[in-house]
């Protein structure tokens, strides 16, 4: 079997990401990518990063034609408010920024107990030393990989040792929480990132900007594996 027509690694994880995609063909844009495991959805209100994209109606109703679950990264202030409003509508997982956070651990509890996957995010120059001793309070762990606010940057390299760190320190207390990066993930970076330690990955221009996106999701994720495997 060649990549493209394996069985998918569910080790992996590719979650393309809308912000590379045509918002006026939402829903034709969704059903390209239905081999990806979630579509990475970008909630940004231009406080908390110089970008502003959509809230919940607008989310509420790419759940409704999404053939794949929601991973939202909310970008905002104040998530211990609004973070559980998209738990509510259904989105799969839900990602919060910890600089944002006034309480991180009760937050994650509050969207696990609505139904949603708790996540937490970092950027570029925050620590991960924080998260050491509450690694399983999240689902999931996001090391940004760009600064967050606008799709299309380069990915930067200096974010690797302390996405290491991390998930030396995850598999040290056996937990099964997801790595995740955003940010410049493409076919020629993406081993970076899995050799560091992370399992999922947000593509934009790399699947969205591809002729084919089901062979780009295949690419990334064959690559992706093969590193995985290797460390």
């Amino acid at each position: 079997m060649s990549a493209h027509e394996a069985e998918p690694d569910r080790g992996v994880r590719i979650n393309p990401s809308i912000l590379a995609a045509d918002f006026v063909n939402m829903q034709a844009e969704l059903a390209r990518i239905a081999s990806a495991d979630f579509v990475h959805v970008d909630v940004m209100d231009n406080h908390f990063v110089p970008n502003l994209t959509f809230g919940p109606q607008m989310v509420g109703r790419i759940q409704d034609v999404s053939p794949v679950p929601l991973d939202v990264h909310l970008m905002i202030d104040d998530p211990d408010r609004w973070a559980p409003e998209y738990a509510e509508l259904g989105a799969a997982s839900v990602t919060f920024h910890l600089e944002a956070a006034k309480d991180a651990v009760a937050l994650a509890r509050r969207l696990r107990s609505i139904g949603a996957r708790a996540g937490v995010a970092v950027k570029p120059d925050t620590p991960v030393a924080p998260l050491f001793d509450i690694v399983d309070e999240f689902d999931q762990i996001l090391v940004m990989t760009v600064e967050p606010g606008f799709g299309g940057q380069s990915f930067l390299h200096g974010t690797m040792p302390k996405l290491r760190d991390l998930a030396r320190h995850a598999r040290k207390r056996g937990s099964a929480v997801w790595l995740q990066v955003d940010g410049g993930i493409s076919d020629s970076t993406i081993e970076y990132a899995a050799q560091a330690g992370a399992d999922t990955f947000v593509a934009g221009s790399a699947v969205f900007g591809s002729d084919d996106p089901a062979a780009a999701i295949a690419r990334l994720r064959a690559e992706a594996s093969r590193h995985i495997h290797a460390r």
